[in-house]
């Protein structure tokens, strides 16, 4: 459990900080996604910057059973797999990405996401056992 709360500790706040960042910068994320996807070494480095992170999760902590630190493994997972995708795929995950964004209401959705997700795994990590 201890492994949980301390990566939960680490991935909550940081969910937090990217769902504000995505509600406070609406109207940029366009050309954020549009620069990236101009420059796939771009997409490679984040790839890199996602694969670490994920394959280090998974390796300390890829526990299917007890609850809530299930999250913490899926979150883990979800990151090596996107990060080996942006590596392996760089262009056709710049496109996708230019994509997706244009679907009308999703980057509002998947910021609720994030801090939804991100403020439970936060009360995990901080909040009183």
């Amino acid at each position: 459990m201890a492994d949980s709360k301390m990566l939960a500790a680490l991935i909550g706040p940081t969910m937090l900080v990217a769902g504000v960042m995505v509600l406070l910068n609406l109207g940029l994320m366009h050309d954020i996604v549009a620069e990236l996807a101009r420059e796939p070494l771009l997409v490679v480095v984040v790839g890199f910057i996602t694969f670490v992170p994920g394959l280090a999760i998974v390796l300390v902590h890829n526990h299917w059973k007890g609850g809530w630190p299930v999250i913490v493994t899926v979150v883990g997972w979800l990151c090596l797999i996107a990060g080996l995708a942006r590596i392996l795929f760089p262009a056709q995950i710049a496109q996708l990405a230019e994509n997706v964004i244009l679907v009308p209401g999703l980057l509002p959705e998947a910021a609720v996401v994030l801090l939804a997700l991100g403020g439970f795994l936060s009360f995990k990590a901080f909040g009183r056992k």
